[in-house]
């Protein structure tokens, strides 16, 4: 298990996480034929951690989540939301909304934890495809942020320590579930099946491009995989979502809309967002308009603790994202960003909410953004790479291949083998949009 843990943080502090010079899943081809039986075999026990975890679980809860910038954030086992018709406004003890975890920073389930809710199916499938499009997320942003720095295309913004709040939150929902994305989250693309050459069609704005070149890299769009075009605009996003939840419940009173073959009041929204847009006027339009006219849509917030250059002590003074919930009435909870367990299971809940109400949920989800904002941006102007050095070493991917080991779904020889043909399809479909005419 040490062995895999090193090997993965290697392979992150090679690519300097690309900062100083990654429900439906991927084809079952992609975790390989090992992987594949793995996920039909009974999970074996995990045993609990020995007592230099339960140690070093301790004293992670006792300082909280460190959010980077001097602040601590309360850890907790508990999943709670608040706001909304009949919860609480706020935790009891007074203080900041706990976030939720369920593994450490070293991948270990919390000891003395109760069970996890919405938690992974036993069976490991779900799970092992949640890593598998993880692990492709880091090899693609790898080798694409490589090619731009080559001046192949213009540029390229990676998910580097983002990619549990991405890929996890796309798994807790269904694929026909409506996504309106900012511009981080192409790991939903990835884990709804899209494979790297029409991302790299997109990044070249080759002919095959569904945006027609017409669009700046990475603003990527999929009506069949009902993801909705990328906007540069910040948060200009959030409205647009709020607006096709409500015309999706409107429908829903009268039946299923001519476009798609989802029953009535079985789908949601999602709208992801980082804190950054949350600063913006639509963030409040938007969580306004969707508790007063009830619209079922998910916000997911990616409060990575950086808007570009400017830290998020900079940005507000209150209990960041999740604690302005409450006061629109909306149901919401935070969350280990980091923790690709604890995301899944908070978006589970927070789409089950929004089913069960016909209204929205909020779940922040606070993790840290590991490499520049963009190609454009050079981190290092304005933080050190000591701030940083802290959460690169709780590499969400590593986290979770921790936990998948524990499983016994996990090992090394499995581990180099996805990544080994992540690597040669990310080179191929780089190597043939290359080659599209434009």
């Amino acid at each position: 298990m040490r062995r895999v843990a090193a090997a993965l943080l290697a392979r992150r502090a090679e690519a300097g996480w690309v900062a100083s010079s990654a429900a439906a899943g991927p084809p079952p081809s992609v975790l390989g034929a090992r992987t594949a039986a793995a996920a039909t075999t009974t999970p074996t026990s995990t045993p609990p951690p020995p007592r230099d975890a339960a140690a070093l679980q301790a004293a992670q809860a006792a300082d909280g989540l460190d959010f980077g910038d001097g602040r601590r954030l309360p850890y907790t086992t508990t999943l709670t939301f608040y706001g909304g018709p009949g919860r609480p406004t706020a935790p009891a003890g007074g203080g900041p909304i706990p976030a939720f975890w369920t593994v450490d920073g070293a991948g270990a389930p919390i000891a003395g934890a109760p069970p996890v809710p919405l938690d992974f199916p036993d069976d490991g499938a779900a799970a092992l495809a949640v890593y598998a499009s993880m692990a492709r997320l880091q090899v693609m942003d790898t080798l694409f942020f490589e090619a731009q720095r080559q001046g192949r295309f213009s540029f390229y913004m990676t998910a580097a320590g983002e990619e549990a709040a991405t890929v996890a939150s796309a798994a807790a929902l269904q694929p026909n579930d409506p996504v309106f994305a900012q511009y981080r989250e192409h790991g939903v693309l990835l884990h709804r099946g899209a494979p790297f050459k029409e991302m790299a069609d997109q990044c070249y704005g080759s002919r095959l491009d569904r945006g027609k070149g017409r669009q700046m890299p990475i603003h990527y769009g999929d009506p069949g995989r009902a993801f909705h075009t990328v906007s540069s605009p910040l948060a200009t996003q959030l409205p647009h979502a709020v607006g096709a939840a409500y015309a999706g419940r409107l429908w829903g009173q009268q039946g299923p809309t001519p476009a798609s073959s989802a029953p009535p009041g079985t789908t949601v929204v999602a709208a992801y967002f980082g804190e950054g847009a949350a600063s913006e006027g639509d963030f409040h339009a938007a969580l306004n308009f969707a508790a007063v006219l009830r619209a079922p849509v998910v916000f997911i917030c990616r409060n990575n603790g950086w808007a570009i250059s400017t830290p998020a002590t900079q940005q507000y003074a209150g209990d960041g994202i999740a604690g302005r919930g409450p006061a629109y009435g909306v149901p919401s909870a935070r969350v280990d960003g980091g923790d690709a367990r604890a995301v899944h299971a908070a978006v589970a809940a927070a789409r089950a909410v929004a089913l069960a109400t016909g209204g929205p949920a909020l779940v922040e989800c606070v993790a840290y953004r590991a490499g520049h904002h963009s190609t454009s941006d050079d981190a290092a102007r304005y933080r050190s790479p000591s701030a940083a050095g802290g959460w690169r070493a709780r590499d969400p991917a590593a986290r979770f291949a921790r936990w998948l080991e524990g499983r016994g779904w996990w090992d090394g020889e499995r581990e180099a083998e996805l990544r080994r043909a992540a690597r040669a399809e990310a080179v191929e479909a780089l190597a043939a949009a290359e080659k599209e005419p434009k």
